[in-house]
């Protein structure tokens, strides 16, 4: 059955220019969505850390917990970033709150997208905004709305555009894995080397020129690293406020990507304030709202496109679908964001890691030394003489990976950001094993 004849009642005008004024009664109740959810009227009250979880893992518990009880996978200790393939992030017990009592009632999408856009719009400083499913589907998303803007009938037709105009244009130093996000929209990707080969590739056929914050934190663009492991970025590289910039002069729109960049908080508003046309932000990294979760913000115009493509309409997006549950638990997430102490929780981060690091002092041939990363907060560096310890990087990865309990880490970089006051001595009590022997 088409879901359009399953939605008769649905009002259509919500689709198009009532999206980003409609709901403004549905927004109302939002930023109270993190009460317990519905329960009996003698039923005691709980105690939302220990239904929601928040204390440490241990030992025992990564023995026996809901994914070794009902499909026999190992858990392991998160020594490292939120990254999507090894789990993404914790939820808060308030956001895990949000989502429990967001699951008992029913609610029309299309009203339910728009409030939580609008809300997500003016925690951000933006124009407008749309939750997507992840921050591919915001790249994805952003990309269609630059191919069609409004027009249904090259709505129909993605992600096959029988139009010129359909060039993103990128600069090599920018250029990553998730840049094929663009060509799923149906766009042609251009790359150029050099600041001048960009600016002189712009024509009547560039649809879009995209950026990715973390060439900012210097090169290799890779996730946060030591400083020390790290080179300050080529003065020829366009940072992405200068492609702002770019993008203005030549009236075509900029998408930048800062989906892993959080923090510094700054840059939750700083490419909005910049005029970025569209920004991405993950919605499971930094914000530690649902891993299935992301953010399109930037111009009116632009989010209203993407809007249309994306569920529940019936466009490229309708298979980058969010549920309700996830919406209102991203919405918590980011007040929650907004609020936070940034300095203080940094501050956390760096208490554990110069625990797991005074913790792996001591070990012949090993350095663990408490180093700042490239995005502000401290890690431990960890580094060894093969000669002395008889191990490569690979087999020591693979045995912390394989052991009990299991911990992985990035490369030589192991994290704390992830772990919960405690797992920091599990993690070295396990590392120094695996040297030790």
């Amino acid at each position: 059955m088409n879901s359009n004849d399953a939605y008769e009642d649905v009002p259509r005008g919500l689709e198009r220019r009532e999206f980003l004024s409609a709901g403004a009664g549905a927004a109302v109740g939002l930023a109270g969505a993190v009460g317990l959810a519905c329960r009996p009227p003698n039923a005691p009250r709980r105690n939302p850390v220990s239904t929601f979880g928040g204390g440490p893992n241990t030992e025992a518990s990564l023995d026996d917990n809901i994914y070794t009880r009902l499909l026999g996978v190992r858990p392991h200790l998160g020594a490292h970033e939120h990254i999507t393939t090894l789990g993404g992030c914790r939820m808060p017990p308030e956001i895990m709150q949000a989502m429990v009592e967001a699951n008992d009632y029913f609610v029309d999408m299309h009203e339910l997208t728009a409030a939580a856009g609008k809300r997500v719009a003016e925690l951000m400083g933006a124009e407008a905004a749309l939750i997507t499913a992840g921050g591919f589907s915001a790249m994805l998303l952003g990309a269609a709305a630059c191919l069609t803007g409004t027009d249904q009938t090259k709505m129909e037709q993605l992600p096959h555009p029988t139009w010129p105009k359909r060039d993103c244009l990128i600069q090599m130093a920018h250029r990553f894995s998730y840049d094929n996000a663009y060509s799923a929209a149906g766009m042609n990707l251009v790359y150029a080397e050099t600041r001048e080969g960009l600016i002189e590739r712009i024509d009547e056929n560039t649809a879009m020129l995209a950026a990715v914050t973390a060439v900012e934190r210097g090169f290799p663009v890779a996730p946060p690293k030591p400083r020390n492991r790290t080179q300050p970025p080529d003065a020829s590289v366009i940072m992405p406020v200068e492609l702002i910039d770019i993008g203005k002069q030549a009236g075509v729109p900029v998408l930048i990507d800062a989906a892993s960049d959080l923090p510094p908080r700054s840059n939750l508003t700083r490419y909005i304030d910049a005029g970025a046309d569209l920004v991405v932000i993950s919605g499971g990294k930094g914000l530690l709202g649902p891993q299935s979760t992301g953010i399109l913000a930037g111009r009116r115009d632009l989010i209203e496109a993407a809007a249309l493509q994306a569920s529940p309409n019936d466009h490229i997006g309708r298979g980058m679908k969010v549920g309700k549950e996830e919406i209102i638990a991203l919405v918590v997430a980011l007040e929650r964001f907004v609020a936070l102490d940034e300095q203080g929780e940094i501050a956390r981060w760096n208490t554990r890691a110069r625990r797991l690091a005074d913790a792996l002092q001591g070990i012949p041939g090993v350095s663990a030394a408490y180093a700042v990363n490239t995005s502000g907060y401290a890690d431990v560096d960890l580094s060894w003489d093969e000669a002395v310890v008889g191990l490569s990087q690979r087999e020591v990865k693979q045995r912390l990976r394989d052991g009990v309990p299991r911990v992985i880490y990035d490369g030589t970089t192991v994290r704390t950001r992830l772990l919960r006051d405690g797992e920091e001595i599990l993690v070295a009590t396990r590392v120094r094993e695996v040297f030790e022997r």
